[in-house]
């Protein structure tokens, strides 16, 4: 089996603090450099799952500084410089406690929720005689908590607001930005011949108190995409939609009896299904990007890490 990173060691001169997450891991040097390193740890229904994917990594790396270069007009963000395949640096701040999920369409975990009967979803009401992919009149945005371990939840904008856990006066901007970048994310996408159903921005404050757009954007992890020929025709039958995103692992989990809930037992991982979902990252990059996915070397992947990082952090 090809190899995958799974954690990382760095040895770093003037390391305040590391910070694991599902997927990413992220060092704090001094003079507020934030160094985050993308593993190829998958998680879904937020469980990480027992096998790394490769090159899932370095497709989400790159795909995010892409996007993040490709917004910066509208919203400055965090990076830096992307120094290798699997890394990104840039400016440290704090983070809002907030994801900002914004939704174009009745899929995934809005259509679950509509299933179940409700018509409402973070106080935003859905209309009725909906069909499961449908396109909503208009986008909502559907906030989650941020969980270091366990599951997100749905907050409503009230909630967060007397909450106190952001400002209305944040919250009024980090709308205006989310709604923004939904917009170029989903110009961006047409381009490709996609649709960009939804997905989620994450922002902090800087110590200047600038507001700033972090970690990364309009990946298969934080998005979800349809492909646009067929779409129409797909739901007139009420058929599945062709869809680039996370979706395809969460289903094949449900189907083995997964969805993170108390009790239950995460299937077994074999050298095919984690193949296939390599390859299903690869077409990913390749349908967002239009670019030809150029793979890596990893035969000493963390050693190439951690001397591609050294090599920057001398210029700075």
């Amino acid at each position: 089996m090809i190899k995958t990173l799974m954690d990382t060691d760095l040895h770093l001169t003037n390391m305040q603090s590391k910070y694991v997450g599902k997927v990413r891991e992220v060092y704090h040097i001094k003079d507020d450099i934030l160094i985050m390193v993308a593993t190829d740890r998958l998680s879904a229904f937020d469980v990480v799952l027992p096998k790394g994917i490769p090159y899932k990594g370095q497709i989400l790396n790159q795909l995010a500084t892409k996007m993040l270069r490709e917004t910066e007009d509208i919203i400055p963000n965090w990076l830096l410089s992307s120094p290798d395949p699997n890394v990104s640096i840039g400016k440290s701040c704090e983070p809002f406690k907030i994801e900002m999920v914004i939704r174009g369409y009745l899929a995934g975990h809005a259509a679950r929720i509509y299933k179940s009967g409700s018509r409402e979803l973070c106080g935003e009401s859905l209309p009725e005689g909906m069909k499961e992919n449908d396109k909503l009149p208009t986008p909502i945005i559907t906030p989650a908590t941020k969980a270091e371990k366990g599951h997100d939840e749905d907050i409503s904008r009230e909630e967060i607001i007397n909450q106190g856990i952001v400002s209305e006066k944040d919250y009024i901007l980090l709308e205006k930005y989310t709604y923004k970048l939904y917009e170029r994310g989903t110009k961006i996408a047409k381009k490709q011949g996609l649709i960009l159903v939804d997905t989620k921005y994450e922002f902090g404050k800087t110590n200047r108190g600038e507001i700033v757009l972090i970690d990364e954007i309009h990946t298969p992890d934080s998005s979800r995409y349809f492909y646009e020929s067929g779409y129409n025709e797909r739901q007139k039958h009420g058929k599945a939609q062709k869809q680039l995103s996370k979706e395809f692992v969460r289903q094949w989990l449900i189907s083995e009896g997964f969805q993170g809930l108390s009790g239950q037992n995460l299937p077994v991982m074999d050298d095919k299904i984690v193949t296939s979902i390599s390859e299903r990252y690869i077409e990913i990059y390749e349908k967002i990007t239009g670019q030809k996915f150029i793979k890596a070397p990893i035969n000493k992947i963390s050693e190439r890490i951690q001397n591609n990082i050294l090599s920057f952090l001398k210029t700075v």
